[in-house]
């Protein structure tokens, strides 16, 4: 009769496998997160260009009917969404001159927009700064 001796056969990681997925998964993260933050902020960004665009396209048909423009987006019955108002203060200044203009403006506020830039529109269909829109 033969007798085989079993070794036993190691199971799971190694510690230093182990150390060796978390430096990579740690490489990685410290790389992408700094993108997402960045795809976040040009996300809102554009969220707050398109209800710049909507307001002024809305004090143009404002303008047809009441021959002004609106002084505040109730005027204009466009509330402003959910997602623009957690990161931008939007304001319209329609001052009473003649001939009328307006200027809306959309300044950062949340946390991820602050080093962003304050976004306008005029009644001319002028955009500032030129380099975001």
């Amino acid at each position: 009769m033969s007798y085989r001796i079993l070794k036993s056969r190691p199971r799971g990681f190694t510690l230093v496998e182990l150390l060796a997925v978390v430096a990579i998964i740690g490489i990685l993260s410290a790389i992408a997160y700094p993108a997402y933050g960045a795809y976040l902020v040009r996300g809102n960004r554009s969220a707050a260009q398109g209800y710049l665009l909507s307001l002024a396209e809305a004090q143009a048909q404002y303008f047809a009917d009441a021959h002004g423009y609106a002084a505040t987006p109730g005027a204009l019955n466009l509330p402003v969404p959910a997602q623009v108002a957690a990161n931008y203060n939007v304001t319209i200044d329609a001052p009473d001159v003649a001939p009328p203009t307006f200027t809306i403006t959309a300044r950062p506020t949340g946390t991820r927009q602050t080093g962003d830039s304050v976004l306008t529109i005029d009644n001319s269909g002028a955009r500032t700064p030129s380099t975001v829109w």
